[in-house]
């Protein structure tokens, strides 16, 4: 088998198309053709030899890798396209010359630090379940928490049939009918911090990620992006134990 073959999901995620594990899905759903054969997991392929296609689009590998963090606002989906036409983070980066997608996601109801790529494997790092970034939210509550309810969050809650793992939780700031925490989280599954305080009777009405690993928002306004400097980019891949040479 030549040298130059790549598995497919990995040469989809280097050409800007998506995150492996999403390009893995539209290889599942048969939109990825190699050569004019339907693909199929765990096929491999030369990028200079064979023709891929997506939804008969052939991609091409992009020439440079970008990083970007926007800030994103709530009442946006975290995807590059949507078919009921309700507002997503690609109208947000519409200038990017580079074909992007997130890494991770943010609920619609959600704002904050969301990190956009066309490197595949920079995705991957940060969002494989193994790697366990840490992300940090600030949540604001009502009508408060109580610390039964604080040791419950930290150990661990049942929701869709499995306990979360571990988080840091601390109060900011807390009123007669609103409370401010910061929460760490070190998995990320759906929704996760608002089913956690569903499960406990308490509303989110509001949830912003203010940090992932030690790459702060700061003051970035909502719904602008700024592009992430090279020692950003490797603070980032060492949060998940990696470097730029070992991705």
């Amino acid at each position: 088998m030549s040298d130059n073959k790549l598995r497919l999901q990995k040469y989809m995620a280097e050409s800007g198309v998506a995150s492996r594990r999403k390009s893995e899905e539209l290889i599942a759903a048969g939109k990825v053709k190699v050569n004019g054969r339907v693909a199929k997991l765990g096929d491999k392929v030369d990028p200079k030899a064979d023709k891929i296609t997506l939804s008969g689009k052939k991609l091409v590998k992009e020439k440079s890798d970008v990083y970007i963090m926007l800030n994103k606002p709530r009442g946006y989906i975290t995807t590059m396209s949507d078919e009921h036409d309700r507002k997503c983070v690609a109208q947000l980066v519409s200038d990017v010359k580079q074909r992007v997608y997130p890494v991770g996601r943010l609920d619609r109801d959600s704002e904050g630090l969301l990190l956009l790529t066309n490197d595949g494997d920079f995705a991957n790092a940060l969002t494989h379940p193994s790697m366990h970034v840490p992300k940090t939210y600030r949540a604001t509550i009502r009508p408060g928490i109580t610390q039964e309810q604080l040791t419950r969050f930290r150990n661990g809650i049942e929701i869709d049939g499995r306990t979360t793992a571990p988080a840091d939780i601390k109060v900011l700031e807390a009123q007669d009918n609103r409370t401010v925490a910061e929460i760490v989280l070190y998995e990320g599954r759906n929704r996760q911090i608002r089913k956690m305080f569903d499960s406990m009777g308490i509303e989110v009405a509001r949830l912003k990620r203010t940090k992932v690993g030690k790459l702060k928002l700061g003051s970035l306004k909502p719904g602008a992006y700024r592009l992430l400097t090279a020692d950003e980019v490797e603070m980032l891949l060492m949060s998940a134990g990696k470097t730029k040479e070992t991705i």
